[in-house]
């Protein structure tokens, strides 16, 4: 063999190396391409049994934490006449009132987890039904940073198989334990004589902050007049001894309830508890037992709501 065949044999084991090596590196690069895109990818997002009514029910209690309306509208019933309930006695009739409480609640949330404590579910045919507890964890955003509050729930429901689609078409929710009715905390403070008879002058603009939000009311010197959240209106029914009790419309969600607070000695600040009355058609809601606390403020002038700046 001549020196240029040994040559031309040697670029050609060369460029079949080559040529293998390359080959070798995309079968392996392939291999992890379908590994983590094949059967790992499955093993991380298995693919959901759509055909059990458990796993549909943990997919709504999921979106619902993830604050998706898009796969709770997929899995609830529209139809006009489902009914459900939760807590302070509300009810929902259709889609329409329910989308309209996840969106309202939704708004008010920086985070929200839900954790499943337990779940038995029964089925017969195209029907099945359940029963959970669950921790409904609410975080919401203050000025002085997020606050975390669990609400103990227990619920009840009803799936419907439509069409190979379970849906839920009725559900009851309700708090596993028992309710401390809302109440001003207000120490024993010897009151001045005539006190209780004085009329104070609550003319100005007040900062109303809520758990989970804060808004402005302008109020006359009786305390009544319009706030700023859910074209809302505060109607002052008595003020004696610093304690200050009245009523609160929204015409924006069509609720309603009252409030008491205690104001300071100075007539500044006040704090104390709003609960419901009635939500939409219910009327049935025990009084001090669903609301939250207030926390109220007058503001200066220079930070009224007229001299704020746009």
């Amino acid at each position: 063999m001549s020196f240029i065949e040994k040559t031309d044999e040697v670029k050609i084991e060369y460029n079949l190396g080559k040529k293998l090596k390359q080959a070798r590196l995309a079968i392996g690069l392939l291999t992890l391409i379908m590994f983590f895109s094949g059967s790992w990818g499955v093993w991380a997002n298995p693919a959901e049994n759509l055909d059990d009514p458990e796993t549909v029910i943990r997919m709504i209690v999921k979106a619902n934490a993830d604050m998706d309306l898009k796969t709770l509208e997929t899995h609830m019933a529209a139809d006009e006449d489902t009914v459900g309930y939760t807590i302070g006695g509300r009810k929902y009739i259709g889609w329409k009132d329910v989308k309209q409480a996840f969106e309202e609640e939704f708004s008010m949330l920086s985070g929200l987890t839900i954790d499943i404590l337990n779940l038995k579910v029964w089925q017969q045919g195209e029907v099945a039904w359940f029963a959970m507890e669950i921790d409904y964890n609410r975080e919401v955003q203050t000025a002085d940073g997020p606050i975390t509050k669990t609400w103990p729930l227990r619920d009840t429901g009803v799936l419907n198989r439509r069409d190979g689609t379970w849906m839920l078409v009725n559900w009851h929710e309700s708090m596993r334990e028992p309710i401390k009715p809302l109440a001003v905390e207000r120490q024993a403070v010897p009151s001045k004589a005539g006190d209780s008879s004085v009329e104070m002058d609550l003319t100005g603009e007040w900062e109303i902050q809520e758990e989970d939000k804060a808004y402005q009311a302008t109020l006359d010197a009786k305390g009544n007049g319009p706030y700023t959240w859910q074209e809302g209106r505060i109607h002052t029914e008595n003020v004696s001894d610093r304690l200050w009790s009245g009523t609160w419309h929204q015409k924006g969600n069509d609720r309603e309830g009252a409030f008491e607070v205690l104001l300071s000695e100075d007539g500044t600040t006040a704090d104390g508890v709003w609960w419901y009355l009635r939500v939409g058609t219910q009327k049935n809601i025990p009084p001090r037992e669903w609301g939250g606390t207030y926390k109220i403020k007058r503001l200066p002038p220079s930070i009224s709501g007229k001299d704020m700046t746009p």
